[in-house]
């Protein structure tokens, strides 16, 4: 049985009229009319109304109801799917920048890490900005460090001076 024969079974067992109810709730009779046709359905504060006045349970109202179980169901699902996502999601923003704080150490590899951490930031971090501004340093720093390195090897860079004399 659905929600409005439910409702208009309740009305009727307590001898009310529509315009009874509509009074007691402080609603139009032809809001109790669309419920009781099932037209629409009653909020939360009104079914608990109904039900205080009716003398019967919300969930002797609802219980045949099974549309609106559903809907109830699938909002509890999505509401547990979305604080389970809430807590999947991780700032892992702290272990990239300190990552990306030991690629400094690691000359050479810090050209490899810094591109790798670039592209694992995510705007949801919280240190999302300054992630990017270490690993732009990093790389930097390292294009230096490598170049200094690469320039002792071949000898880029030397001067040698001549003495007039």
């Amino acid at each position: 049985m659905e929600l409005g024969k439910r409702l208009k079974k309740s009305r009727m067992n307590m001898g009310f009229s529509q315009g009874n109810v509509a009074d007691h709730l402080a609603i139009s009779r032809q809001s109790i009319s669309k419920w009781e046709n099932g037209n629409s359905y009653p909020d939360l504060d009104n079914l608990v109304k109904l039900s205080e006045y009716y003398d019967v349970s919300i969930d002797e109202l609802l219980k045949g109801n099974q549309n609106l179980k559903n809907k109830t169901n699938i909002k509890e699902s999505e509401i547990e799917n979305n604080s389970q996502s809430d807590a999947t999601i991780k700032d892992e923003g702290l272990i990239l920048l300190v990552l990306t704080f030991l690629s400094f150490l690691t000359a050479p590899l810090g050209l490899v890490i810094s591109p790798i951490l670039i592209n694992r930031n995510k705007k949801t971090n919280t240190t999302y900005k300054l992630i990017y501004l270490a690993c732009v340093c990093c790389l930097a720093f390292n294009l230096f460090i490598v170049y200094g390195f690469l320039g002792d090897v071949f000898g880029w860079g030397t001067t040698t001076v001549d003495y007039l004399g």
